[in-house]
């Protein structure tokens, strides 16, 4: 089990999401960055599958009630063990009684830790990612009690280190496809949206990312429509709205853009006021 002494700024515990309930109104959740949570995963040989807690901008600390292997991958906010630094994208044994602390945001938004076997919080319609409504807590607090398998089965620290790209950090290009009211730009607008650079506005969280800059336009709102983790609509005021893994199921604004999968990755990484461009594939 951990117990939690500190929680931080937003500290959840997600998995791969919740798939095939839009009907009822349900997102989908799960971790913002597959990249880095499937990582973390694969360190300790994991299913990819497998719950981990999802921190951002770090300020946590967990003690361990039981020995197992951990791994963390994703932002590096200086993690320590009983005060001691240790290695992210490294597998790592960890003791009853001990103490993993974050302090200092060198890179990144969001980082994941692993445990061996993944957590083993409450499942709710197939998933065990929290949100509001759905499960219990939709936030990690202050004392509560993770449970996970105890594994202590020739524990030994590996010297294995994963070196990862900043690319993935620091990328300011975010590729993305046309979306189903694209042919609603005119010319210009186009132009705008894929040589302007946009950045974060202080309005972003897990359902969505409000960003600083406008494309102006006379558009009417659409019928209500399907929309999912990635999608940019455009609003009447020109405010374009990122669309993350916690979004609602349908919406009434223009669908402009699609993102890819490895762009609302690197997206979960930037916070307010980062810049970026939007680059258009085929």
């Amino acid at each position: 089990m951990l117990k939690v002494l500190k929680a931080g700024f937003f500290t959840s515990i997600q998995d791969k999401g919740r798939v095939g309930f839009a009907s009822i109104g349900v997102p989908v959740s799960g971790v913002m960055d597959f990249f880095s949570s499937d990582l973390t995963n694969h360190i300790l040989n994991n299913s990819l599958d497998a719950a981990v807690i999802e921190i951002t901008l770090g300020a946590c600390k967990f003690l361990f009630l039981e020995n197992t292997e951990i791994a963390i991958s994703g932002g590096n906010f200086s993690p320590t063990i009983n005060d001691k630094p240790i290695s992210i994208n490294q597998r790592i044994i960890v003791e009853k009684h001990d103490v993993l602390s974050f302090g200092k945001v060198k890179y990144g938004v969001r980082c994941y830790i692993a445990v061996k076997g993944g957590f083993l919080s409450e499942i709710k319609l197939g998933s065990r990612s929290f949100y509001r409504n759905v499960t219990k807590n939709f936030l990690l607090k202050k004392n509560d009690i993770i449970n996970y398998n105890t594994f202590d089965q020739d524990l030994r620290d590996s010297n294995s280190l994963i070196k990862i790209s900043k690319n993935h950090f620091e990328s300011e290009i975010i590729e993305c496809f046309k979306g189903p009211e694209f042919d609603l730009l005119n010319k210009e607008q186009q132009n705008i949206l894929f040589e302007k650079s946009f950045s974060l506005s202080i309005d972003n969280n897990r359902m969505g990312f409000k960003l600083n800059e406008i494309v102006e336009n006379n558009f009417e709102q659409i019928l209500t429509s399907a929309v999912i983790p990635g999608t940019v609509q455009i609003t009447p005021s020109g405010k374009l709205i990122v669309l993350m893994r916690d979004c609602q199921v349908t919406g009434g604004y223009p669908r402009i853009i699609q993102l890819t999968e490895n762009s609302i990755n690197i997206l979960a990484q930037k916070t307010t006021n980062n810049k970026f461009k939007f680059k258009l594939i085929p």
